[in-house]
Parts: C-alpha cells; sequence; structure tokens
C-alpha cells in the first residue's frame, strides 16, 4: 500500500524529502474523504479507489514546521547567552548560528516564490 498515513511514516517520508530539497516545501497528495496521505507518484487512492485527478489533492507542507524554529531559536538564544557569559569559545558564534538561520527560513517562508 502506498499510503503515508501513519505518523512515523510520514515523517520518515517529509525528512528525505527536505534532505533531498530543503528549500521546498514537501508536496504529497491527500484524499479527503478516507483522510489518507499518498505519495505523489500514486495513480489512484486504494482506500476509496478515486483517480488522482478527482478526490486526492495536492497539499504542501514546510519541511520545518514553525514551531521547531522557534524551538531552535530559543536553544540558539541561550547557548549564545552562555558562551558570552562563560568565555566557552565557540558556544557564542554556533548559538549565533542557531538563532539566524531559522529566522531566515521563517521569513523565507511567507515570501512569495
Amino acid at each position: 500500500m502506498k499510503t503515508l498515513n501513519p505518523v512515523p511514516k510520514f515523517l520518515a517520508y517529509a525528512l528525505s524529502q527536505a534532505v533531498k530539497h530543503p528549500t521546498k516545501p514537501v508536496t504529497y497528495l491527500y484524499c479527503p474523504e478516507c483522510k489518507v496521505r499518498l505519495k505523489l507518484d500514486a495513480k489512484e487512492c486504494p482506500v476509496c479507489q478515486h483517480k488522482v485527478g478527482n478526490s486526492p489533492e495536492v497539499r504542501q507542507e514546510s519541511p520545518i514546521p514553525w514551531w521547531g524554529s522557534v524551538l531552535v531559536i530559543v536553544v540558539g538564544i541561550s547557548c549564545w547567552v552562555l558562551g558570552s557569559c562563560l568565555n566557552v569559545v565557540g558556544l557564542d558564534e554556533a548559538g549565533r548560528a542557531l538563532v539566524y538561520i531559522p529566522l531566515g527560513s521563517l521569513f523565507g517562508m511567507s515570501l512569495p516564490r
């Protein structure tokens, strides 16, 4: 069966797509009648047998959710502060990277392509 319905299977698919194409959103088919996620190469829904042109719709999600970016920013701020206070070499620079890179992806998701 070519469904991506179990959460671990969908997360593995989303992670593999994000590693292959990091700037593109993860694209998949979704059948609203069966509530089943499918790969893009599926021709029909395996549950209700609808063809791809009729029922399953194309959906896109960001490879990194917004809450994941915010979590990385919070960790980066704490590393930045600890590295500056304790004079740990490289920790403040790593903290800056953990702040600025997710900020760029958060604002990049809102820009039209």
